[in-house]
């Protein structure tokens, strides 16, 4: 920590005092660094869409700056990251696909593209 508060390597505002994405976010901001192996668990749960977009932005960042980062996510937001290989866990086993072609992608899609259709579907199961 080289003499400084350990608050300062968290944007200098307690964790404490912020929402779970906020103190999240402030962490991913601050403690990561370049050249550096990252290992995240479905990082986009405590954040906003917005704030996936954020972190995008930040992954990019890290990805410059020589790092690797292995994320386990539903997020098609995070998975959309540029010359990400992306592979998909299923009954059928381990595939690699491309975004458009994974499960979240396509029912975030199909909801966007006829929420009604799907609404109907969920709330009368006849």
């Amino acid at each position: 920590m080289e003499g400084g508060k350990i608050i300062d390597q968290f944007g200098g505002v307690s964790l404490h005092e912020q929402s779970h994405g906020e103190s999240f976010f402030a962490t991913f901001l601050n403690r990561f660094k370049g050249m550096g192996l990252y290992l995240l668990d479905e990082p986009e749960a405590p954040l906003s869409p917005l704030r996936q977009l954020s972190m995008l932005s930040r992954i990019h960042e890290l990805v410059m700056q020589d790092s690797q980062l292995i994320i386990a996510t539903h997020s098609p937001l995070l998975m959309a990251y540029p010359h990400s290989i992306i592979y998909e866990f299923s009954e059928d086993g381990i595939k690699e696909k491309a975004l458009e072609e994974t499960n979240h992608y396509l029912l975030f899609k199909q909801f966007f593209e006829d929420k009604e259709r799907l609404l109907h579907h969920l709330f009368n199961s006849e």
